[in-house]
């Protein structure tokens, strides 16, 4: 099965070309640094885009000398893309928790079609936010699950949302899909 989040290639390759050559040439300025970009590797709107997504991604930063623009790889950028990790799943855990609140009264007003979404996106996000916690308990300490309490916490929240669905009056109709949806989400 092919997993419905798969990186893109493309984009990837151009962000690594543009990073080795900025790595490689510190001391080029932006316009020197377009030069040996394009059009050899591609376009200059597509290094425009591949150089803000670097920055975005705080993996390259910028200096300025007078008028000039140089772009220089992030120190500690390990730690950086750790610390964002961990606050957009710390985020998705909160977030999750109070739309799990909601759903216990919002959930039997909506119609089929917005429940079955509504049900596969909360579960979908659950799964995905634990994946998060996982991640970061390998990353910082492979021996230790460190995020106990909040994988407990969505275990515990998986079964609300599973609660909610078994007593709404729609159950038969709408528990076949989001089973069918759960199903794609595991190996």
């Amino acid at each position: 099965m092919v997993s419905q989040i798969q990186p893109n290639s493309e984009v990837h390759g151009r962000e690594r070309i543009v990073f080795e050559i900025i790595k490689k040439n510190p001391n080029l300025h932006h316009n020197a640094l377009l030069k040996k970009i394009v059009p050899k590797f591609m376009a200059k709107t597509t290094f425009e885009k591949t150089r803000n997504s670097l920055l975005d991604k705080e993996i390259i930063f910028v200096k300025k000398q007078g008028n000039m623009k140089f772009y220089l790889p992030e120190n500690n950028y390990d730690e950086k893309i750790q610390h964002r990790i961990e606050q957009k799943t710390n985020n998705s855990f909160h977030d999750l928790k109070l739309q799990i609140k909601r759903l216990n009264t919002d959930y039997p007003h909506k119609d089929i079609d917005e429940k079955i979404n509504l049900a596969n996106s909360i579960l979908q996000n659950l799964i995905f936010t634990d994946n998060g916690f996982t991640f970061l308990d390998s990353i910082k300490n492979p021996k230790k699950t460190l995020y106990r309490d909040e994988h407990l916490m969505i275990q515990q929240l998986i079964y609300q949302v599973f609660e909610i669905i078994k007593k709404d009056h729609d159950f038969e109709i709408i528990f076949p899909s989001i089973a069918n949806n759960m199903m794609s989400l595991t190996p």
